[in-house]
């Protein structure tokens, strides 16, 4: 995926990989911030989590950016 992130310096190549891992029967995923997150009972569970998760980063970051526009 060709594209630049908001805390890249230029477009460059990105490359998606899976982010739910098994690990003794669990599931977690991982993060940007490299953490695994988890454990989840199932994989369904974690992909639902990542999304969650995701969805509470951005609006953290887009709270963090209007507070440092005002």
């Amino acid at each position: 995926m060709f594209g630049k992130r908001e805390q890249d310096p230029a477009p460059t190549v990105h490359y998606r990989s899976d982010r739910v891992t098994r690990v003794n029967g669990e599931y977690f995923f991982s993060t940007r911030e490299n953490t695994l997150e988890g454990p989840y009972p199932n994989r369904t569970e974690a992909e639902r989590e990542t999304e969650a998760y995701i969805q509470r980063m951005q609006a953290l970051n887009g709270n963090r950016k209007a507070s440092l526009n005002s």
